[in-house]
């Protein structure tokens, strides 16, 4: 019998409810607390799902001595948690995007290379299957364009969700671009490479009347790439008629057009009339949760498709962003 994974969890809202449920299928693995400064809504987790509740992560850590950790926190809110977790050498997991503060990030992907803890992202549509075959076939005939990026409606605070009151507040999400398109962004990274150049403008001044609203209410970025592609990424906040999540990418003798929060595929090739179609995986959560565990297990880095080195240079694209807007110049990574 395969030694029994026990993981806990920071963080005991929407992500955790996306993975939480996972464990009940993964065999040999458990979790063992939730950690929520809401020690209602960890108590809520941890009967649901086992575990013991907590309101304080390194008192968690030290209680439940788990395998794994997962972080799952709104991007303002890193930094203690994966520093109890490295102070342990415990292994993490962490949603995206990574942090909101450049320079924090860094100080923790040094600690973590430093010490060679294993890490995990949440960049989840890496683990697709149409998404792979995508990045293998772009191996041999290169992406020359990328268009992509996600369209939603204005937000209600009055909707009652959580999530919307701090998604709304650019100190605490980054905005848009930072906290939803980073999927995209992530995405253009792993079908095209390293991105060299980063240029955007934002408009503001659409979405007016809504209490503590001050995020951009959208976003066009343009990419250049070291292969020498390029991508030119979008986000709306503000568009209450249409909206999606869109990615079409082009090479000389193949395109690529995913659609949807599943990323549902279109292949088109040179020479043949009709697209394949390959749908998205529908539980891809439940993917990435396996590719954790199975790196906690084995010990294996490339168990999993990204780590907390490579989600740093998906933050830095974001952050270059942000930057451009603020500065009216390309930034140069």
């Amino acid at each position: 019998m395969a030694e029994q994974i026990k993981v806990a969890f920071v963080g005991s809202g929407a992500m955790a409810r996306a993975h939480a449920p996972n464990f009940d299928r993964i065999q040999d693995a458990q979790i063992g607390g939730f950690c929520d400064l809401d020690g209602d809504r960890a108590e809520a987790m941890a009967k649901e799902h086992g575990g013991k509740a907590f309101t304080d992560p390194a008192k968690m850590l030290d209680a439940v001595e788990p395998d794994g950790v997962y972080i799952l926190l709104p991007p303002f809110a890193h930094g203690e948690a994966e520093f109890a977790c490295l102070e342990r050498e415990i292994p993490f997991f962490v949603e995206k995007p990574i942090n909101l503060y450049l320079d924090q990030a860094q100080e923790i992907a040094q600690a973590v290379a430093d010490s060679g803890l294993l890490t995990a992202a949440g960049y989840l549509n890496r683990y697709r299957t149409n998404m792979k075959k995508a990045r293998q076939m772009l191996q041999d005939d290169p992406a020359v364009l990328a268009i992509g990026g996600w369209i939603g409606g204005s937000p209600d605070p009055s909707s009652g969700s959580s999530i919307i009151r701090w998604w709304i507040d650019k100190a605490k999400s980054g905005g848009q671009f930072t906290e939803q398109v980073t999927h995209t962004v992530d995405l253009v990274r792993f079908l095209m490479g390293e991105a060299t150049e980063v240029a955007a403008v934002a408009a503001e001044g659409f979405n007016v009347g809504i209490p503590g609203y001050d995020i951009e209410d959208a976003w066009a970025v343009a990419i250049k790439f070291a292969s020498g592609g390029v991508a030119n990424l979008y986000a709306c906040t503000a568009s209450n008629a249409r909206g999606g999540v869109t990615l079409d990418v082009y090479a000389k003798n193949c395109a690529f057009e995913f659609t949807g929060w599943e990323h549902n595929c279109k292949i088109y090739r040179v020479g043949e009339e009709e697209p394949e179609e390959v749908p998205g995986d529908e539980e891809v959560f439940y993917l990435e949760d396996v590719a954790f565990i199975e790196m906690l297990r084995s010990g294996d880095q490339s168990k999993v498709q990204s780590d907390y080195a490579d989600s740093l240079k998906t933050l830095e694209i974001s952050i270059a962003a942000d930057q451009s807007v603020a500065t009216g110049e390309t930034i140069r990574l």
